[in-house]
């Protein structure tokens, strides 16, 4: 461990750091599906599918800071200020298979000065949830993160209390830090967050074994996975 010159312990030196830059990617490509900046425009009629209360169930969004829209008027003003929106930065998550918008996210607490930033304000349509498109494009958000922009850590955070993006984060290769108590106030309650970090010197393990499990290969003639991706 390094020592500065009253003998006490700090941290690595990074020679010649630099901040890191904005997310403005346009398109990140892959081969289940691709992220594209959001367009309200573009994007607006397939996401009213995963947006709206009629077709999307109040329990998907219980741990979600903002609840299902009432009608298309509503969505094309939530998705206007998504679309020009710098941080979070969002993406439509887009099926190849069908072409159309199944979901969406962003990235976000952009602090370039340290080159860390989050992935969040995470909506799935049910056809999107536990799918290849789905790893696919949390596979694809990364690699931009670690790989394009140089970022150092990759972070998530959730509701301490909710278990599902818990354990996503971990199948994702995130590592859990532990809970920020009484950390934010929504819908009328605390939340306390849970807090789960990938870093740059990880991500080219994560990376192989996300290629690995989207490999054909680890697919049956069914789409059945052989082996998951937590078992990887």
């Amino acid at each position: 461990m390094p020592v500065n010159e009253f003998n006490q312990p700090v941290g690595q030196p990074l020679p010649g750091y630099t901040a890191g830059s904005r997310p403005e990617a346009m398109l990140l490509q892959g081969r289940f599906c691709r992220l594209e900046k959001l367009s309200a425009a573009k994007h607006g009629a397939d996401l009213y599918e995963v947006y709206a209360a009629e077709h999307s169930p109040l329990r998907n969004w219980a741990y979600l800071s903002l609840n299902p829209v009432a009608n298309h008027d509503e969505l094309t003003v939530l998705l206007a200020g998504y679309e020009q929106s710098a941080d979070p930065y969002f993406f439509a998550i887009i099926d190849t298979t069908t072409d159309r918008a199944e979901g969406s996210l962003g990235l976000m607490r952009i602090d370039t000065a340290n080159r860390v930033i989050e992935v969040g304000w995470v909506v799935y349509s049910d056809k999107l949830k536990r799918t290849r498109v789905a790893t696919e494009a949390q596979y694809l958000l990364a690699k931009y993160v670690f790989e394009t922009l140089g970022y150092r850590r990759y972070e998530w955070k959730c509701d301490s209390l909710n278990e599902p993006s818990r354990k996503a984060a971990l199948r994702l290769g995130f590592q859990f830090e532990g809970i920020f108590r009484q950390a934010m106030v929504y819908k009328g309650r605390s939340r306390d967050t849970a807090w789960f970090s990938m870093i740059d010197g990880e991500w080219p393990q994560i990376k192989a074994r996300f290629e690995r499990w989207l490999a054909d290969d680890n697919f049956d003639e069914n789409g059945n996975q052989r082996i998951s991706l937590s078992d990887m």
